[in-house]
């Protein structure tokens, strides 16, 4: 591994240009959901309890170059003051004379947070223009991001070009750690979750992993590509009529490789997503032809959870159905409990399949818990991702 981290590196006294992910989930203002803060607080607190000058950069929603007053980052400046005990100052801007001016004020220990970085199309265009503005204000860059490192951006990428030193965070390098390590030599039997809507961002996980994978089970909507492949009935149900070929391959691949793959037994329908009672359960032979699938049955759930106490390493990412909906919720809370008693390594990515372990409190029992989402999948594909190239990983 190539990457230096932020304790390898001399920050007292130094403008450590910060770039974290507080993309957190507001309403009128408030936080919902402050995790991505608190998983950031171990590199923050380093930092400043070693002298360093913190200005710390993060892009909130999609303001797509505009600003955005509903995506300023004022709240996380709150949040952070609350959960560090000390002032944050707050930017009105992350680029320009007076945002210079202002991290050159600081004194060892301070912290200063920019405001929304894709204020500015540059951001997301890794404009090298961009780049150098941001670089104006570091003396030492760390990338501590992980839910980004998969996109080209200017403060995760082009950045790299123009700080003479650059470093991973605490969070980056516990990400790497766990699923280089994990998955490199994985304990058997290895069990991977494929749930979510689509077959297409599950392709690239599915057949990098086969090779080392012993079971897979599916579920969410993308089961029913599968299913339909098969020739099976699945109602009025979402499916994605392009891949209906490739799922049978992926399928075939796994029986000559000797991975057990498993698909729903039953589900639970209904006419829309938002329904407050259901259709009821249906076996997979045979559903109601006007119904949608919404969820995986009770068999199902018997089934999964009797092949997962087994398991010794599980990877999950996507749930197995509209658990928003608490009336289409059970599979993947049944899911979820019974990858929290697995007695091995469970790793869980992916942005739905997070917030659904927070929901149901099991976080502390799941072993890792990846701050990615689409920087999850693609390190599991296998994929350079381009903020990791850029501190080095790849070296």
């Amino acid at each position: 591994m190539a990457i230096r981290f932020i304790d390898q590196i001399d920050i007292k006294g130094k403008r450590v240009l910060g770039r974290f992910d507080f993309n957190v989930p507001l309403k009128d203002g408030e936080i919902q959901d402050d995790s991505r803060i608190l998983a950031a607080l171990d590199t923050i607190k380093y930092i400043l309890d070693n002298g360093g000058r913190l200005i710390a950069c993060s892009h909130l929603g999609k303001p797509k170059g505009k600003r955005v007053d509903e995506l300023s980052l004022k709240p996380v400046a709150r949040r952070l003051k609350e959960l560090l005990g000390k002032d944050v100052k707050m930017a009105d801007d992350c680029i320009g004379d007076q945002v210079l001016s202002m991290s050159n004020e600081l004194k060892d220990g301070e912290i200063l947070l920019l405001e929304n970085l894709r204020y500015y199309k540059g951001e997301t265009e890794n404009d090298p223009e961009f780049s150098k503005e941001l670089a104006k204000l570091a003396d030492v860059y760390v990338n501590d991001a992980f839910g980004v490192v998969h996109r080209k951006h200017a403060s995760v990428v082009g950045i790299c070009d123009y700080v003479d030193v650059v470093c991973g965070g605490f969070l980056i390098k516990k990400e790497v750690e766990y699923l280089n390590n994990y998955l490199a030599k994985p304990e058997h039997p290895f069990v991977l979750i494929a749930g979510g809507a689509k077959v297409s961002t599950k392709l690239g996980l599915l057949n990098n992993l086969l090779d080392k994978l012993d079971t897979i089970l599916i579920g969410g909507a993308m089961a029913n590509t599968f299913r339909k492949a098969q020739g099976y009935p699945i109602g009025s149900s979402i499916y994605e009529e392009d891949l209906l070929d490739e799922a049978l391959k992926i399928i075939n691949k796994a029986k000559e490789k000797g991975v057990a793959f498993y698909l729903p037994v039953d589900y639970v329908m209904g006419k829309d997503i938002n329904d407050q009672v259901p259709l009821g359960v249906f076996p997979y032979q045979n559903v109601d032809s006007d119904g949608k699938i919404f969820d995986t049955g009770p068999a199902t759930h018997t089934l999964y959870s009797e092949v997962l106490k087994e398991a010794k390493t599980v990877v999950w990412n996507g749930p197995m159905g509209a658990f928003e909906n608490p009336t289409f919720s059970q599979g993947s809370f049944g899911i979820a409990q019974s990858v929290a008693a697995v007695s091995g390594t469970t790793i869980v990515g992916g942005g739905d399949t997070d917030n659904l372990i927070h929901k149901c409190k099991l976080q502390d029992k799941i072993t890792f818990i990846s701050t990615g989402g689409g920087s999850f999948l693609e390190f599991l594909e296998g994929k350079q991702l381009p903020g990791l190239k850029a501190l080095g990983l790849y070296d």
